[in-house]
């Protein structure tokens, strides 16, 4: 995928990505110069038995990411802060295990006969469980059931699959665990059991490099039920199986909007108990509204949808996407489409950009559930994918689908807002070449395969757009919020927690033979939390921001202002260029303002390129080592690194060595130790 880290960027879409068989060639020098934790253990809530279950945010206490990331209507409660008499895991950031991918890297896994109970902090009516349960030995995923108590007595079986989940080897990865790599002889650092290419037939260990562990369920409770009872879910003795549980979301639905003035897809032969296709239906009800200049209306129902539904100049209204769910298989296409798929599936499209695109299309208040179990990057297997301009995308929940919303401009003036985007295979949200004026905000985006949002300028730059109070959470792969190129684009208030690997909170990427980025990028107000996380190809660890200049210089006039850089696994900031290109490209012109970073592993600031950037009002605590670890191009020069770093004041606040911006480090004095030892930073609290 990656030129040069594999897989760790966004889904294509458009044709084979090229893969080259080189390796990473990042120097690793040494040069000597002068999550809020709530609860304990699950055994002592056990113990006590009347512990209330903590509501958080990306597992924090909500009051230290006020106003930052999507406003939603459920409660997030972590399965380690409730009672329970299973085992609770993690945390753990150690990449291909269980705790690494859970929310807050900790969760709870149950035997048969074991349960977790979660006391209710809101009217409920409907719960969200997040959750692992193993695969089938041969691949392919399993059932299992998972007993839901409400009130002590009210009982519901809810099914958990692992039909989603569980994918193996190297991009673009496999669902067959006895499988070895994929492409033995591709260079990997990953662990010392590779081989040297010219090793033959060499041996892995089985299952390789497992991941994607995690799916949710949703679960309607037939009642409602008050603050302070209780939610338990429990593992029949009986045909139960081992389960992670991470985490579950409470909520009150609201009942189902109706639309009494709109064309009703019922009319048109749409078959709500999803036996029968409905396609023909609702392409039927769109080309009347079409016409009529009517609204589409969708009541609760489950509808069968096996193809790409085309919109344009329509409005198409659910009543509710937990009530109105359009669902479908993947289907095999009998040749391959001029784009390259070889698939079909559930999806609303708009017309190729080539054609002009879509305009004028209204999406709402439904549900999109696709059945996309590999990742195939050439395939349009998305919930939302085309061209639109003018458009709007209002409540949706998109699950199981390659990526949930993937746009190929150029395309301009739309707005996507307020959509749960969950269990994808590649990214959540891309907005991939041209896409102007447009705006992704309040969208809430969990378990993705890739980025979690993305502005991808491959062909054509994106400019003007902004990705606003959204939260990204537990990217498997890569980022959570992604720019690749562009001009005078937004990051702005978002909240963005547990990237899992090859990935930070927020990367700027010269890569992916992406346009430049010119005119601005604004990174500002976001809050990242457990990011900064290790780069298993290059064996250090990344930035919970990292700006990576590898196809060609990075001088546009970067601004991060505001943000929070939260419990750094490694480093809070990293500024880097390949070694293959060290002299090559640079990074310059980027400005921190106002930053607060608490907890590093390792350094504030690692500078691994040459260029500069300015500093002010960086406070900084709980620094692991060095403040700045500043190997430059690797040149080592006699007047010091050729990465500059500008103290305009203001910078204080340190950690294990003292001050993080320390006068002997200034400006650019080479302080170059890629792998200090780490310590473990203590949970965020609020700053004094």
């Amino acid at each position: 995928m990656s030129p040069n880290i594999p897989a760790a960027g966004p889904a294509w879409s458009g044709g084979p990505r090229p893969r080259r068989k080189t390796p990473v060639t990042i120097a690793l020098v040494t040069v000597a110069t002068g999550t809020l934790t709530l609860t304990g253990a699950g055994a002592a809530h056990a113990a006590s038995g009347a512990t209330p279950t903590a509501v958080t945010r990306a597992a924090l206490d909500p009051s230290l990411v006020a106003g930052r990331g999507a406003a939603v209507g459920f409660q997030e409660q972590e399965a380690e802060n409730a009672v329970t008499d299973g085992t609770v895991i993690g945390p753990s950031t150690t990449a291909y295990t269980l705790p690494a991918e859970a929310s807050g890297r900790s969760a709870v896994t149950l035997d048969p006969g074991q349960y977790v109970e979660f006391t209710l902090p809101a009217a409920t009516n409907a719960i969200t469980v997040r959750y692992s349960i193993p695969d089938a030995p041969d691949g392919g995923g399993i059932t299992a059931p998972l007993d839901v108590t409400a009130n002590g007595r009210d009982q519901r079986v809810m099914t958990l699959t692992s039909q989603y989940s569980w994918l193996y080897n190297e991009y673009p990865y496999s669902n067959d665990p006895n499988a070895g790599p994929l492409d033995p002889d591709w260079w990997t650092t990953e662990c010392s059991c590779v081989p040297d290419q010219t090793t033959p037939e060499p041996t892995f260990p089985t299952p390789w490099r497992p991941s994607h562990f995690y799916d949710e369920e949703r679960l309607f409770l037939g009642k409602t039920y008050q603050a302070g009872q209780k939610i338990r879910l429990s593992v029949p003795t009986s045909g139960g199986v081992a389960t992670t549980v991470d985490l579950m979301d409470s909520q009150l639905v609201a009942p189902p909007k109706v639309d009494l003035k709109a064309l009703n897809v019922l009319l048109f032969g749409a078959d709500p108990t999803g036996r029968r296709d409905s396609a023909p239906a609702l392409n039927a009800a769109i080309a009347l509204a079409q016409k009529t200049g009517l609204k589409v209306y969708v009541p609760p129902g489950t509808y069968q949808v096996n193809q790409h539904i085309i919109v344009d100049n329509v409005t198409i209204e659910g009543a509710g996407n937990w009530y109105t769910v359009f669902k479908g298989h993947q289907v095999t296409l009998s040749t391959p489409a001029p784009d390259g798929s070889v698939h079909t599936g559930v999806g609303f499209y708009g017309k190729d950009a080539s054609a002009g695109g879509s305009d004028n299309v209204h999406l709402s208040g439904f549900a999109i559930e696709g059945d996309v179990r590999e990742r195939i990057d050439t395939d349009q297997v998305n919930g939302i994918g085309g061209s639109f301009n003018d458009s709007t995308f209002d409540g949706l929940y998109i699950q199981h689908t390659k990526v949930g919303i993937w746009l190929d401009g150029p395309m301009t003036n739309d707005k996507f807002t307020n959509n749960m985007i969950v269990d994808q295979i590649a990214d959540g949200i891309n907005f991939h070449t041209g896409v102007t004026d447009s705006v992704a905000s309040n969208n809430f985006i969990r378990n993705t395969g890739d980025d979690g949002m993305a502005m991808w300028s491959q062909t054509t730059e994106d400019a003007d757009d902004t990705f606003d109070h959204n939260t990204v959470q537990t990217p498997v792969l890569a980022n959570g919020i992604a720019l690749y190129g562009g001009t005078d684009n937004t990051v702005s208030n978002n909240l963005i927690a547990d990237p899992i690997r090859e990935g930070s909170g927020i990367q700027l990427g010269s890569r992916f033979t992406s346009q430049a980025f010119t005119g601005h990028a604004w990174i500002t107000n976001n809050t990242t939390v457990r990011a900064g996380t290790y780069e298993l190809n290059w064996n250090i660890g990344l930035g919970a921001i990292w700006i990576y200049a590898l196809e060609q210089n990075i001088n546009a006039d970067i601004e991060v202002v505001g943000d929070d850089f939260l419990d750094n696994t490694y480093n809070a900031i990293m500024l880097v260029s390949d070694y293959s290109v060290k002299d090559l490209y640079s990074i310059t012109n980027v400005h921190f303002k106002n930053i607060e970073v608490d907890g590093t592993g390792t350094s504030v600031v690692s500078a691994r390129s040459a260029g500069n950037a300015t500093f002010q009002n960086v406070v900084a605590r709980n620094v692991g080592a060095v403040g700045i670890n500043n190997c430059g191009a690797f040149d080592f020069t006699p007047a010091g690194s050729e990465f500059t770093v500008t103290d305009l004041g203001g910078n204080t606040g340190g950690g294990t060595t003292g001050p993080w911006l320390a006068s002997w480090e200034l400006p650019n004095t080479i302080t170059c130790d890629d792998r200090p030892p780490v310590v473990v930073p203590p949970v965020p609290s609020p700053w004094s």
